[in-house]
């Protein structure tokens, strides 16, 4: 068994997904990640408190117009929260809060109906949406490049407000000057940027590695001018970032957090600690670490930080952004 490193630092998992075998493949996973997976997970030895379900197209109900099926993850993930309420499994609250689908880039202003019925599936835990606008032609593209600047896009993250949601973005970061242009003509949408706002260091990007940090660091200095745009830390096995972390046979947490803390640091500079938060981004992760080698790793990585600057990384931030009352 993995010896924990600090093992009294209380945890909020900020960026999860649970699936099937089914849906796993959809999503070029290795194979299904249920509650009995999660649970395992979460009791491995850090102190996991809670956590945040991120939307994966698991469950979508059927017999329902298309926009309306995501309805069905979010009625899943609620039945998952309630038994993470219960503590029978452990006491962490998994699924405390979700975030949800809907479909921004055909919808457009009509989201609205849809918005509506998640909320009311969600019964106060669906806290926010997302819609997966990354998109490079080296990298992965599901969507086209210039989404979060068409009208569709626009016009539907526009509506978040109105229910009280927040938007869970992830993009490259070559994405990113479109993104700034959305926050700033909608400042009432809570943003938290996944995967450390998808630096690109693949590709003939890892060419002009340098150069790609530096833009990186411009465009999220612009966003951090808004209060409530919030970063997750994670996901540093994606091949995006370029960290050559994948098949390594010297792998454990010294070597993860010598090559995240570069990274982490750059974030920690520009959002401060109170709006940085840790994810695991499970099971994805899960095919290159396991999860109590992963969270030593982050811990071994902001060992400089004060006692409550580690609070707020790996608990409070996550705590304020998706308003929770664990």
């Amino acid at each position: 068994m993995t010896d924990i490193i600090e093992p009294d630092i209380p945890i909020i998992d900020v960026h999860h997904h649970l699936w099937d075998p089914v849906v796993a493949v959809s999503q070029g996973q290795s194979g299904g990640y249920l509650l009995e997976d999660l649970v395992a997970d979460l009791n491995a030895g850090h102190k996991v408190v809670a956590s945040v379900y991120i939307e994966c197209a698991s469950y979508y109900r059927k017999g329902v117009p298309q926009a309306m099926a995501p309805i069905g993850e979010v009625e899943f993930a609620c039945g998952i929260a309630a038994q993470g309420a219960s503590e029978a499994y452990g006491p962490a609250h998994f699924c405390d809060s979700i975030i949800g689908y809907a479909d921004f880039g055909n919808l457009g202003a009509d989201v609205e109906p849809v918005l509506e019925a998640l909320v009311r599936q969600g019964n106060g835990r669906l806290k926010g949406i997302r819609y997966r606008t990354n998109s490079n032609p080296e990298v992965k593209q599901e969507s086209p490049e210039d989404i979060i600047a068409t009208p569709n896009f626009r016009a539907a993250y526009g509506k978040l407000a109105k229910f009280g949601l927040s938007y869970d973005c992830w993009c490259y970061h070559p994405q990113l000057p479109d993104l700034i242009n959305c926050v700033r003509e909608h400042p009432d949408v809570p943003v938290a940027m996944n995967h450390c706002g998808g630096l690109i260091g693949m590709g003939s990007y890892a060419n002009r590695r340098e150069e790609c940090r530096q833009e990186w660091i411009g465009y999220l200095k612009e966003l951090a001018k808004s209060p409530t745009f919030y970063m997750k830390l994670g996901a540093f096995f994606m091949p995006v970032f370029g960290l050559n972390m994948r098949g390594r046979d010297d792998l454990n947490a010294e070597v993860l957090a010598a090559a995240a803390k570069p990274i982490i640091y750059d974030l920690l500079e520009i959002f401060g600690p109170e709006r940085c938060m840790f994810e695991s981004n499970f099971p994805v992760t899960r095919d290159f670490i396991d999860y109590a080698t992963m969270y030593n790793a982050y811990k071994i990585a902001v060992a400089d930080l004060t006692p409550a600057e580690k609070l707020w990384v790996f608990h409070d931030a996550a705590k304020t952004f998706y308003r929770m009352n664990v």
